[in-house]
């Protein structure tokens, strides 16, 4: 297959790439930048330069592609307050490949997420289908839900189109994402902190495990497939507190609710979530076990703090 990937040169892209180079496929990543592309030339794929903004350009390596796999956001402007910005562009992007694939009866896989689909109780892939369910929203993440909802309609347009939700740690060997800026505040803060009593549960899995999960989906997932991207269904906050005091050797202490947005800013309205997640209606259909390190053995690797 010749796949078209938005996200190419970034954690989980990167490996995607790697994923599906090694299994014989050509990829076609898009790049916004000079250092995207020499990374996509590097590692083997094809560049289309252009962003998410550039909406004929989109449709026209969709067209040329066998499938796409879309993982671009735009990070750098949803987290310093214009996460409705950053949905609106996902959503452009997503409706221009419905346009591009229409009755070709090629895959379009996008990344979710399963973080808050279902609070308090393991969510699994049936959860988060229902927007009246997520009224509590705010209106950029009610935004990105709702397009991941549109993907999965496209079915019924001649589209082989899945939702691959990602759990919200993809850890891994220089991953600079959640679990790093967790160690980082732990080190600024001089303590490893949890929120409350610490029992909250965050589903976590590998990011090789999850490109493994993307390649599988653009090869052969059922139109209108959900996928959770999930190896552990609920890693309690306090165990992972305990791992990153440990190999600093600091104190792990409790942070009261009401100070977890100061404390671990800019993860303080999340860190505190119970939002455990399955992945067992994934596994059967795809026939997907992840094989990678879970989050507490990758911790305990000690890459997380080796600088």
């Amino acid at each position: 297959m010749r796949v078209f990937i938005t996200g190419a040169s970034g954690w989980i892209g990167s490996a995607v790439v790697a994923e599906l180079l090694d299994s014989g496929h050509q990829v076609v990543g898009l790049a916004r930048s000079d250092a995207s592309a020499a990374a996509l030339a590097a590692a083997g794929a094809e560049v289309h330069r252009g962003s998410l903004d550039d909406l004929a350009g989109l449709a026209e390596a969709a067209a040329a592609s066998d499938g796409v796999i879309h993982l671009a956001f735009k990070h750098d402007i949803a987290f310093s307050g214009g996460f409705q910005a950053a949905a609106d562009a996902d959503r452009r992007a997503v409706e221009t490949f419905g346009e591009a694939l229409a009755g070709s009866d090629r895959p379009l896989v996008i990344a979710s997420g399963t973080l808050g689909l279902a609070p308090g109780r393991v969510a699994t892939e049936r959860d988060g289908h229902d927007l009246g369910e997520a009224a509590w929203l705010s209106d950029g993440p009610r935004t990105r839900h709702a397009t991941a909802e549109l993907v999965l309609s496209f079915a019924s347009r001649g589209i082989r189109s899945s939702v691959v939700r990602l759990s919200p740690t993809n850890h891994g060997d220089g991953d600079n994402g959640f679990m790093a800026t967790v160690v980082r505040v732990a080190r600024d803060k001089g303590v490893s902190g949890y929120v409350g009593d610490g029992t909250n549960r965050w589903p976590a899995v590998h990011r090789l495990d999850s490109a493994h999960l993307c390649r599988l989906a653009v090869e052969s997932a059922p139109a209108g497939s959900t996928l959770h991207a999930v190896a552990d269904e609920g890693v309690q906050f306090r165990a992972i507190a305990d791992v990153i005091g440990r190999h600093l050797d600091l104190p792990v202490v409790s942070i009261a609710p009401d100070q977890a947005l100061e404390h671990f800013a800019p993860l303080g309205a999340f860190v505190g979530m119970d939002s455990p997640a399955s992945s067992t209606l994934t596994r059967e259909l795809m026939e997907w076990e992840p094989t990678r390190p879970g989050l507490i053995e990758d911790l305990d690797e000690g890459h997380y703090f080796a600088s």
